[in-house]
């Protein structure tokens, strides 16, 4: 029976640690579905809420509704003392004292209300508040372990496979080299060609001046120059009169 017993403990040990275990790999979604669930007692909070407010809006309106008749009924029994009329006046008095009544039964439900409207308004906007924080926190936290899982997979990776990638790293750099040896030849020939091909002859006769097509814009540009000093030295030669 004891090894039994200790068996069953042991059972019970692996089960917790299994079950533990499982809870903390599913931490976040655990903790996001809480909130949801939060979310949603607050929504069906503010649903009640609603009502109690309406309630009070209730009562408001017939406290109103019992005034209005409180003060007819006032009058009602001014004038029927007026007229003499006292067993009258006397019914009315028991109308009012019942109306008086009811006005202050409706204003304690009313003040009942305010009250707690006031109360749930105050733990909604707490629990609100809360929620925002939770949000918060759960989004750091996703955000935490989305950095762990990123650098334990780098770290893996580094570690499995790292003569792959110092491989590729040479493969980079014998392909940048490739392309730079193809740079040096293109320029090569450029300049061999300015030196020997026919380039050279152009180069040569550019520069003596000769086979260059002119500048067309530019001796327009001259032309117009020269008329206008022409014009300007006309204007400044000062007018002789018809007798000289």
């Amino acid at each position: 029976m004891a090894v039994f017993s200790k068996i069953l403990t042991m059972l019970r040990g692996n089960l917790r640690e299994i079950g533990q275990s499982v809870v903390d790999q599913n931490a976040s979604s655990i903790y996001e579905q809480e909130i949801v669930e939060a979310k949603a007692h607050v929504a069906r909070a503010k649903q009640n809420l609603t009502a109690v407010m309406a309630k009070e809006m209730q009562a408001a309106r017939e406290i109103e509704s019992l005034q209005a008749e409180l003060a007819r009924y006032e009058e009602l029994a001014l004038q029927a003392m007026q007229k003499n009329e006292l067993v009258l006046a006397e019914e009315v008095a028991g109308k009012l004292a019942h109306l008086e009544i009811a006005i202050t039964e409706q204003n304690a439900s009313r003040n009942e209300f305010t009250e707690n409207i006031n109360k749930l308004k105050d733990m909604i906007r707490n629990a609100e508040t809360s929620l925002r924080e939770h949000e918060r926190q759960l989004a750091m936290a996703k955000t935490t372990e989305s950095v762990y899982q990123a650098t334990a997979t780098i770290s893996q990776t580094m570690g499995a496979s790292g003569s792959k990638l110092m491989s590729a790293k040479e493969s980079l750099e014998r392909i940048k080299q490739r392309h730079q040896d193809m740079a040096d030849q293109m320029h090569a020939a450029d300049v061999l060609e300015n030196e020997l091909g026919g380039k050279a002859l152009d180069q040569k006769l550019a520069a003596a001046g000769i086979g260059q097509v002119p500048d067309q814009k530019a001796l327009v540009l001259a032309r117009l120059q020269a008329k206008f000093s022409a014009r300007q030295v006309a204007m400044m030669k000062p007018a002789t009169s018809d007798g000289q």
